[in-house]
């Protein structure tokens, strides 16, 4: 078996990376060879091929045999190119003079082209990283977006509660005070209503009263011994004018024991009204933190889902 030119395997899994050896064709591919010439990396862009163009050039013309794989690497490099100018010298076709004149030539254009390649990867792999950058941005502002559209309406929904809230604490203060106004307005209604009946009953002795002082007069003028003999008389009626009073006091006393009597139910049924109202605001209240705080735990939870992809 001749001479080879191949790679023999190094790295780890997925992750090759190979030396150029010359070794005898039956020997293993990881096993024993005659001379290292150089390296060669395919994880890299452009490969990374570093070979010993002196040695290789030697190897071609002693009659070694590269395999596939290097003969395309040898040709990249213009091992194979030179190796059959230096024939066509032997050959007569040209001079060595010619030959190396050629040979700077290729190897300058060669060297372009790949300086060329090497410039076109970095600018498509700084595109690459522009538009993930750009997208990552795009990512983020629309979920910034979203986070503060969320906040916003939590915010707005717990301004909506106060506001009802205190809506329905002023109302219900307002329809207290209206409660407990009213049955004061009632007692006092009722109070001058009682004191107009008081008056009007004492007026009314009185008037009767009036016709009967005139009649006693003209009996005095009349005849004075009996006017004498009905003085008393007089004292009596003045007498009788506190009892009467009295009397008309009486139901007006009674009116108003009835009256407290009536309003005493009242109370019990106002305070009934306010304690309803109360718990009913508190529900309200309680609802719309339950509320709150549920909206507030299913942001929390889209924001850790969001994180954990």
């Amino acid at each position: 078996m001749p001479t080879k030119i191949r790679l023999q395997r190094h790295g780890k899994k997925g992750q090759p990376f190979y030396h150029i050896v010359i070794a005898d064709g039956r020997a293993p591919r990881d096993g024993k060879y005659i001379e290292r010439i150089g390296t060669y990396n395919p994880l890299v862009k452009p490969a990374d091929i570093k070979l010993d163009f002196d040695r290789a050039l030697h190897w071609l013309q002693v009659g070694a045999q590269p395999t596939d794989t290097m003969r395309a690497i040898l040709t990249y490099k213009g091992v194979i190119y030179k190796n059959h100018l230096l024939v066509g010298v032997k050959k007569g076709a040209h001079t060595e003079e010619q030959a190396n004149a050629k040979f700077d030539a290729w190897l300058k254009e060669k060297e372009e082209k790949i300086q060329n390649k090497a410039s076109e990867a970095e600018s498509e792999i700084r595109s690459e990283m522009k538009k993930r950058l750009d997208a990552e941005k795009k990512v983020n502002q629309e979920r910034a977006e979203e986070i503060a559209s969320k906040r916003a309406a939590v915010l707005k929904a717990e301004e909506e509660v106060k506001v009802a809230a205190a809506k329905a604490d002023m109302e219900a203060r307002g329809e207290v005070a209206v409660e407990e106004a009213a049955p004061e307005e009632a007692s006092v209604a009722e109070a001058v209503a009682v004191e107009e009946k008081t008056e009007a009953k004492a007026e009314e002795p009185a008037k009767e009263e009036a016709p009967a002082v005139e009649q006693k007069k003209e009996v005095k003028a009349e005849a004075a011994p009996e006017v004498k003999a009905e003085e008393p008389k007089g004292e009596e009626a003045k007498k009788d004018e506190p009892v009467a009073e009295a009397k008309a006091e009486k139901p007006v006393k009674e009116e108003v024991v009835e009256a407290k009597e009536d309003k005493a139910p009242e109370a019990p049924v106002a305070e009934e009204k306010k304690e309803k109202k109360a718990e009913s605001i508190d529900a309200k209240a309680k609802a719309d933190e339950t509320a709150a705080q549920e909206a507030k735990k299913e942001e929390k939870e889209e924001d850790d889902k969001k994180k954990a992809e």
